[in-house]
């Protein structure tokens, strides 16, 4: 049986194809990894001194004196603290501004209609960053939650080979990437700089805002009131956590089928209208401009706001 020349060179084709996308994804994948190197290391080699460093990263975080007169905005300022942003307010003006002139500019020209010019400037310039926060701390949280178990498991063995427990967590510090190498390396910073395990450990978890950092320094300030055993401590403490993000999989993979009917009941009635739109523009050209239709159309968005917000309420399980 002879083949063909050309089934060959197609053959030949998908072989280097697929080890030219395989070369792409290894080399995406290293340069993310290398983008996750601790950022506390990187700015314990610009400055001299521990005070300088503790004081550099509290000022990155939004931490020192200055922000921490921002009382009246203290949801805005734990919700950026939390999301690991280095605090640069003067950039983020900026960007925020000219998201919102964007998204003004592109819901007058859209709709046609002028006054819709602050709703979309509100609405990018001001939800739009807001939004982007709330990510990037549910990513971070994430990131926290899958990290804690391990670092609490190098905790307990650098504690069983007799190391002091400042060593322990500077080792954390050290050797983990971030998110998690950042926070326990600015709590060694904060130790060596005369601060208490307790104060240290405290902190971190007001700049975490993680369930699970919270019950860690629980554990902490149980072990300093109480005494007792720290290493059997952190080690039950570490298979908490990790039963804990089990069941927070468990718990996603449960709601998984009302979370994609939610997707998609939501975007079944835009995509159809999209195709009807495209298709045949004028379908609803006629009847759009009626009082009927537009109140119509306003209460089924309603409507269906409301029956997203139950199917949220029904899916939203937490520990």
């Amino acid at each position: 049986m002879t083949v063909s020349p050309n089934v060959i060179f197609l053959i030949l084709v998908f072989a280097a194809v697929f080890t030219a996308g395989q070369s792409l994804i290894g080399l995406v994948s290293v340069a993310t990894q290398k983008r996750k190197v601790n950022k506390r290391l990187k700015v314990a080699e610009r400055v001299d001194g521990v005070s300088a460093l503790v004081m550099e990263l509290r000022k990155q975080r939004g931490l020192d004196a200055k922000g921490e007169r921002g009382r009246r905005l203290r949801w805005l300022s734990n919700l950026i603290v939390a999301s690991g942003l280095k605090y640069e307010p003067k950039k983020w003006t900026v960007y925020a501004i000219l998201a919102g002139l964007v998204g003004g500019m592109a819901a007058a020209v859209l709709s046609k209609n002028p006054l819709l010019f602050p709703v979309g400037l509100l609405g990018i310039g001001v939800g739009g960053p807001i939004f982007y926060l709330k990510h990037l701390v549910k990513k971070r949280a994430k990131a926290l939650g899958f990290q804690l178990p391990q670092a609490l498991e190098i905790i307990v063995r650098s504690l069983e080979a007799g190391h002091p427990v400042p060593t322990a967590i500077n080792l954390v510090g050290r050797e983990m990437v971030d998110p998690i190498g950042s926070e326990f390396g600015m709590a060694a910073d904060e130790i060596a700089y005369g601060a208490t395990m307790e104060q240290a450990i405290e902190r971190m978890a007001e700049r975490c805002q993680h369930p699970d950092v919270d019950l860690f320094a629980a554990t902490v300030r149980l072990q300093a009131g109480t005494g007792g055993n720290l290493t059997g401590l952190l080690k039950l403490n570490a298979a908490t956590v990790r039963e804990r993000h089990k069941m927070r999989l468990k718990i996603q993979a449960a709601s998984s089928e009302g979370r994609a009917s939610a997707l998609i009941l939501t975007s079944a009635p835009f995509v159809s209208t999209g195709f009807i739109v495209i298709s045949s523009p004028h379908f609803y050209g006629d009847v759009i401009h009626e009082p009927m239709v537009k109140w119509g159309l306003m209460g089924l968005g309603i409507w269906m706001f409301l029956g997203n917000m139950v199917m949220r309420r029904m899916i939203d399980l937490r520990l």
